[in-house]
């Protein structure tokens, strides 16, 4: 049994952009209608996190019922041009955005459920009360790397687990 994942913030951003992509609509969507699953937990811990760790808008970027995938694909010096995919004005102006979602150096911890936590003594210890672990010997630390084919099986089984609980309820 796998009681938390411990996680830096590469890796927590790398779970929270899966939530910008055209997905995250559909996830916030379900989490609308009720659905459970792993990436409805994930999208509530968005929800969820304070503030304090998250750079500024980013938790109204990902937890938007909009698709943020039109008119992103193209930048211009142009004012009067239109997108060549939606065909929008592109006279928005844009601000340099160094890449991720979480701020700063905090450690997280990432549950079988991608429900993410800022990590703590205490969340740790309210976890091995959950799950009544009574002799600390018993734990195992695991340390693992997390490449593009573990990246491409997480997303591959937590949607499905997502989609398959909604058809079943």
């Amino acid at each position: 049994m796998v009681l938390f994942a411990e996680a830096g913030k590469d890796f927590v951003d790398f779970l929270f952009h899966c939530l910008a992509l055209p997905v995250g609509t559909v996830i916030s969507f379900l989490t609308n209608v009720g659905a459970t699953g792993s990436l409805v937990s994930l999208y509530k811990s968005i929800e969820n996190l304070n503030d304090i760790y998250l750079k500024p808008n980013q938790k109204e970027a990902l937890c938007s019922n909009t698709s943020t995938s039109s008119c992103n694909y193209y930048v211009t010096d142009a004012p009067s041009a239109k997108c060549p995919y939606c065909g929008c004005s592109m006279s928005t102006k844009l601000s340099w955005f160094k890449g991720g979602y979480m701020k700063g150096v905090v450690t997280y911890m990432v549950m079988d459920d991608l429900v993410v936590k800022p990590m703590s003594t205490i969340s740790c210890i309210t976890l091995i009360n959950k799950f009544n672990v009574w002799e600390i010997g018993d734990l195992e630390e695991k340390v693992t790397d997390f490449g593009m084919d573990e990246c491409y099986n997480l997303r591959k089984v937590h949607l499905s687990a997502t989609l398959e609980e909604k058809r079943i309820t």
